[in-house]
């Protein structure tokens, strides 16, 4: 047992890790490989505390107090919690909040030397006697040879290690000081070397062809960081540790953990002992991990369905990314929000296994079903993206309930614009995950509440007559624009979503110098697509696509006819021939009961011009012209740029009109009322971005003292208003 003067325990006897492995397999529900407890087995400290008492027969099995069940969409797992030595673990390459980092099963352009592919993870399976395959609650991978393992595992820590999180304290220190509170989650994995190893001058290979690790599926960071302060890393503890890690000199490798184990926890002991105390400053390493020595850690030992135990383990740690205590991507955010959706209809029997492994980026496109043969790399990706959009925003009733009980929305009649948006940021994230870099899932930020309350229900015609057909064919050049435009634009770096201010922007060169920096929203530069030449957009689409299918290369210009020019596309090109002064809302024909939303966040302003008789005139966003050194001028006062203006008022009866109007007018008013949901939503929304940026920025105040009582001072007037409606209703209602 440790003490104060040895922390650091060694690994229990062969022998009682031995029994704690038949324990642990005779227990109800277990059914993890044996090979995985032998690997696993040496880390746990006490391993004879964890059982319950014999039976008749002296048999025993892990005691109930120590087991949990843990139940997702997917089905359920086992745990056991245990005391682990604080070196265990491994941190996971296939953790999602550095998904992001390698290049996805999902995209079917080649990998790159800076995005690497991860090899695809199996469900652990044996023959059995009869023949046939049996899974077990393990994980499995082939990796080519042992380099290639290592190097996934430290170009894994060096993801992790950017994407910290804003955390408010340094996670090293807090371990050092204070020991880790929480204990993470562990899932087994065995990988296979695909080549033999090499042999040595004795004819023995050099290193083992397989290898088992427990894989941090909740507690990657504190893993890292635990063996960062042990002086061990990650690869080491999977692959084998050098003797000069464990007091010895040289690099030979012991891969026995139950070795390098004790070898470990004897050193740190003799150099703890040497320090005399634990002392808070030291730069000793025992001393430094003394806090660590011990950690709770609970291990997958079981599972019902254990086929989809990757999904199961993933979506367990899900709701860490989908409503995270830190500061992740919103990228990483958004693909766990959407593989958590998609594991709740294959659980629900509302979509196919393989379906939602291709969607959720853990197969090739090329496996889905009733994929074409000979698709292009854009055919691919565009066929995955729209399956993705009609999953996230299903017309289907069933999938409509499942969506709205996974993401806790509001019911469709009340669908609010922050849950559309929160949709549409995990499509446009899911969808990047097929491209070679991902671009800001605000992008995907084009739908407004009245178009998907029920659903999108996108046609299903492939991408090659889309674009044969859009410069003549309204429908598919409006498909095109709506629902890939925006996607394709971003993936070159054309089209970016809003910064908030013209110097969050990024500027891009044009012939060498700088260009114009143009602030814009993502409706605005598609709507300038619409309104500008038919020719010359649908040309830029069909360019982007061939450029896809040619390695990702660089897009060309087209001309305004539609013709190639020999020039690269850029930002500052496209703000020239796509204007943003063009990207206004198109004039649409007026009919009963059909208005324009009210600009985002002025409900005040709108109950104002319905309770006005007459009504106000609408007020205009006015644009200066641009100054000479070419910078867009920032915008009076009034609606966003890409949010369509104030309606316009509809006129009182003349005398002797009678009630011809009436009927206009009841439809004008039931959608007037319906929008001031969403604008004050929107206003809510709003309210909540600034002070993200607030925080980012570490700006302290946003409204001056006058701004802010000034908006105090409409919302009560606002609220009035809104008071009186029912009772004016009411009055012209029939009994």
């Amino acid at each position: 047992m440790a003490d104060d003067t040895r922390p650091f325990p060694a690994p229990a006897s062969r022998e009682e890790q031995e029994e704690w492995i038949e324990a642990v397999l005779r227990t109800p529900g277990v059914n993890v490989p044996r090979g995985a407890l032998g690997n696993i087995a040496p880390f746990v400290v006490e391993p004879g505390t964890l059982l319950g008492v014999a039976d008749a027969a002296g048999r025993r099995v892990l005691a109930d107090r120590v087991l949990s069940r843990i139940t997702t969409e997917a089905g359920d797992m086992t745990v056991v919690n245990v005391r682990m030595h604080g070196v265990g673990g491994v941190v996971w390459e296939n953790n999602e909040r550095i998904s992001s980092a390698w290049h996805s099963l999902a995209d079917p352009s080649a990998a790159t030397d800076d995005r690497r592919a991860l090899a695809r993870i199996h469900p652990w399976t044996r023959v059995t006697s009869e023949g046939g395959e049996e899974a077990l609650a393990a994980l499995r991978r082939f990796v080519s040879s042992r380099e290639e393992l290592v190097s996934d595992v430290r170009l894994a820590v060096d993801a992790l290690a950017r994407r910290v999180g804003h955390r408010p304290y340094d996670l090293k220190q807090e371990l050092i000081l204070n020991g880790q509170q929480e204990p993470g989650l562990y899932v087994a994995q065995h990988f296979q070397l695909e080549e033999p190893p090499p042999a040595g001058e004795d004819g023995r290979p050099l290193h083992p062809a397989e290898h088992w690790g427990w894989m941090a599926v909740r507690g990657n960071n504190r893993t890292k960081e635990r063996q960062e302060i042990y002086g061990v890393s990650s690869a080491e503890v999977l692959t084998g540790v050098p003797l000069k890690r464990l007091g010895g000199e040289g690099e030979a490798l012991v891969f026995d953990p139950h070795q390098w184990l004790a070898r470990l926890s004897e050193t740190l002991n003799q150099e703890y002992a040497r320090e005399g105390e634990w002392e808070p400053d030291s730069s000793a390493r025992a001393v430094r991990a003394k806090n660590v020595a011990v950690v709770g850690a609970q291990l997958v030992v079981g599972s019902t369905t254990p086929r989809r135990l990757y999904r199961i383990v993933q979506m367990s740690n899900r709701r860490d990314h989908v409503h995270p205590p830190l500061g992740f991507t919103q990228n990483d955010r958004s693909r766990a929000l959407a593989r958590s959706v998609l594991g709740a209809y294959v659980a629900a029997g509302q979509l196919d296994e393989q379906t939602a492994e291709v969607l959720s980026g853990a197969a090739p496109v090329t496996e889905l079903p009733g994929a074409p043969s000979g698709a292009t790399v854009s055919e691919l990706r565009d066929l995955r993206s729209m399956m993705l959009l009609r999953e996230l925003f299903p017309t289907d009733g069933a999938k409509r309930f499942i969506i709205r009980r996974v993401l806790s929305e509001s019911p469709p009649s009340q669908l609010t614009a922050p849950e559309v948006n929160q949709r549409a940021r995990a499509w446009s994230a899911l969808t990047s995950e097929s491209y070679p870099k991902a671009w800001n899932p605000r992008i995907g930020e084009v739908f407004q509440v009245s178009e998907v309350r029920t659903g999108l229900d996108v046609s299903r015609r492939p991408l090659r007559e889309l674009l044969a057909v859009a410069d003549t064919e309204e429908q598919a050049f409006e498909e095109l624009v709506s629902y890939r435009a925006a996607h394709w634009l971003a993936a070159f770096g054309i089209l970016e979503a809003d910064r908030g201010s013209l110097e969050g922007q990024k500027s891009d060169e044009d012939d060498g110098t700088e260009a114009t920096r143009v602030r814009r929203g993502v409706r605005n530069a598609l709507n300038a697509l619409r309104n500008n030449s038919r020719l010359q957009a649908v040309a830029l689409l069909r360019e982007l696509a061939l450029a896809m299918d040619a390695g990702d290369r660089r897009p060309f210009r087209v001309s305004r006819s539609g013709a190639p020019l020999p020039e690269p596309m850029s930002r500052a090109w496209f703000n020239r021939e796509f204007p943003k002064e063009t990207g206004k809302r198109a004039a649409r024909p007026r009919v009963p009961g059909a208005r324009a939303a009210a600009p985002a966040g002025d409900a005040a302003g709108l109950l104002r011009s319905q309770a006005a008789t007459p009504l106000a005139a609408p007020a205009r966003t006015e644009f200066a012209q641009p100054p000479a050194d070419g910078h867009d001028p920032a915008p009076r006062p009034a609606a966003d740029e890409g949010t369509p203006e104030r309606p316009a008022p509809f006129p009182g009866p003349d005398v002797g009109e009678g009630a011809s109007h009436l009927e206009q007018w009841a439809d004008e008013l039931r959608a007037r009322v319906g929008r001031l949901l969403d604008a004050s939503q929107d206003a809510r929304e709003l309210l909540d971005r600034m002070a993200d940026r607030a925080r980012e920025e570490n700006v302290r105040s946003v409204f001056s003292r006058g701004q802010a009582d000034e908006i105090a001072r409409h919302v009560p007037r606002v609220l009035r208003t809104l008071r009186e409606l029912p009772e004016l209703v009411e009055a012209l209602t029939e009994p």
